[in-house]
């Protein structure tokens, strides 16, 4: 398989990005097509639709050895699962699939014509295989049994970032940024109260603490360009 485009945004590490797709609508993503494969026509057609599928791959995993059993993090990393029953990354092939909402088609000079899409859940730079329209009269199941995940749900966390750090962040980067925080970026064995952890987000690195469901941000600090 050929890699068609990658994809760019302001999470810099996989620490912070949200577990699914769909969980952070604010967080922006631009998809930006290979040289091969900056063809107009290839897009004909694709802003008749809200929500786009990508295929992507695990780059940072593609090396590493798969297991037949893994453990989720949601359900505290001591409890094992089969791989096909998760969403490992450590997999027999390294391959995800995201659900997106696509914002935007936009005609640029320096990458030609890019996508702009909303709630990815894929570090930047993350290879993407393929593209392929989201058609919600067969790809939605609306009373589809969710398996052991349902357990681990509702995990959100009151987040608690004070003016003073906030208005550190552009305006526009504010937002996404306490919805990412809201989702715990934190294992799920992770429960030490005085325990500080870091995000980095959009050139930034977000310090904060967790005690039982809130989230406190204790430091903003802007990373030195190397």
């Amino acid at each position: 398989m050929e890699i068609i485009a990658y994809i760019h945004n302001d999470m810099q590490e996989k620490f912070g990005i949200p577990r699914q797709s769909g969980l952070v609508e604010d967080l922006i993503s631009t998809v930006v097509f290979e040289p091969k494969y900056r063809v107009r026509e290839v897009l004909d057609g694709i802003d008749g639709f809200s929500h786009l599928w990508l295929i992507w791959q695990f780059s940072e995993n593609a090396d590493c050895e798969w297991s037949p059993t893994v453990r989720p993090p949601r359900l505290g990393g001591d409890k094992r699962k089969g791989v096909f029953a998760t969403l490992s990354p450590f997999r027999p092939n390294p391959i995800g699939l995201s659900c997106v909402k696509l914002e935007q088609v936009l005609d640029t000079s320096d990458y030609g014509t890019v996508l702009t899409v909303s709630g990815a859940d894929l570090k930047n730079g993350t290879p993407i295989y393929d593209i392929k329209p989201y058609i919600a009269y067969c790809d939605s199941v609306p009373d589809a049994s969710q398996g052991f995940v349902a357990q681990a749900q509702n995990r959100m966390l009151a987040v608690d970032f004070p003016s003073e750090l906030l208005d550190i962040l552009p305006a526009e980067k504010r937002s996404p940024a306490v919805s990412l925080l809201a989702q715990d970026p934190r294992p799920a064995y992770h429960n030490d109260p005085d325990r500080i952890y870091g995000m980095k987000y959009a050139g930034f690195d977000i310090k904060f603490r967790v005690c039982e469901k809130l989230l406190t941000v204790t430091a903003v600090t802007e990373q030195e360009l190397i």
